[in-house]
């Protein structure tokens, strides 16, 4: 496939990704946010979640599931997104609250709490707030803005799938400073899930304080 070719390709999916936020901006939603997380499978660490709320000429091919991209490409679209996004919100749930109240939940509490500062970026930034939210296969009880959540949303749907680069970029970041104050893991490359260094390193030094017991109750 040549550079043309790729391009073209990739503006295509682009432009299919957009569709449903279009969709929304024809039925009157001006703002609209994308959510996603990463995190939930880990042994260690939070889980963390983005809210991204992008313009509506936003033209960078390439977004998709942080899952599908190489860890260059997403740094790489990390950096754009934030420059080009109207507005962005980080939210996290560590490795005590997904214990407290386990990872479905924490994960719920870590994206309101993403939607609450993309909302107050976006209202400083363009004088309004979010119109409407798109997560990735999560609803959310009590949101006040309106909401649907997606299957598959991270693969399918712009916004989340900027949530998703963003929020992957900041987690690797967070296990990567984590691997440095607990070297014994392998944090910095398995980014807290469980591989056979990360096992082995449990096995030889026990836990660590950001690791999960309700993921180990097996181990520990």
């Amino acid at each position: 496939m040549t550079k043309e070719e790729r391009l073209r390709k990739q503006m295509a999916r682009l432009a299919e990704m957009k569709q449903a936020e279009e969709e929304l901006h024809r039925r009157g939603y001006r703002y609209i946010a994308g959510v996603d997380e990463v995190g939930r499978g880990p042994l260690a660490g939070p889980v963390v979640t983005a809210a991204v709320v992008l313009p509506e000429d936003f033209d960078v091919p390439g977004v998709d599931d942080s899952k599908k991209l190489s860890p260059k490409r997403r740094e790489e679209l990390y950096d754009v997104i934030m420059d080009r996004a109207l507005a962005v919100g980080i939210g996290q749930a560590d490795h005590q609250v997904i214990d407290d109240i386990n990872i479905l939940q924490a994960t719920k509490k870590a994206m309101g709490q993403a939607i609450e500062e993309a909302d107050r970026a976006l209202r400083e930034a363009c004088g309004s707030g979010i119109d409407f939210v798109l997560l990735d296969a999560v609803q959310l009880e009590g949101l006040a803005i309106p909401q649907h959540a997606m299957v598959k949303g991270d693969a399918n749907v712009l916004a989340i799938a900027a949530a998703s680069i963003i929020a992957k970029v900041t987690r690797d970041r967070m296990m990567v400073e984590y691997a440095e104050e607990y070297p014994w893991y392998a944090f910095e490359s398995n980014k807290g899930y469980g591989t056979k260094a990360h096992y082995e390193g449990i096995r030889e030094h026990g836990i660590c304080p950001i690791h999960r017991r309700t993921f180990l109750k097996n181990i520990i």
